[in-house]
């Protein structure tokens, strides 16, 4: 990624390559799923202080998985906002079945 990319749909399309791998798009849908959980959880129980699990079990296993699956760097760092919301779009791709967790990628 040497040139700066301009739209969402450009950027959305360099994320998909960077999360091809099986073990990658896991992490990253289970920390999406943690975010939910840990939002239910604190809307069920009123205990405010576990709000700050979020950004540790969000980004936590999608780092995990940049750094060890798909051995690349994070795109949050260069695009925060736009790879936080491709974050929640392949999540959702992913539970409708829109994208797939194995893709034509070896893992």
């Amino acid at each position: 990624m040497s040139e700066k990319i301009k739209t969402y749909q450009e950027f959305y399309e360099f994320y998909l390559d960077e999360h091809k791998k099986l073990g990658t798009r896991i992490f990253h849908f289970l920390g999406i799923l943690f975010i939910f959980l840990v939002i239910g959880f604190v809307i069920y129980t009123g205990k405010e202080r576990f709000l700050w699990y979020i950004p540790i079990v969000g980004y936590g296993f999608a780092w995990l998985s940049h750094a060890f699956i798909e051995r690349n760097k994070p795109a949050t760092f260069k695009y925060p906002l736009w790879s936080l919301l491709s974050d929640f779009k392949l999540f959702f791709e992913l539970l409708i079945g829109r994208q797939k967790f194995r893709t034509q990628e070896k893992a």
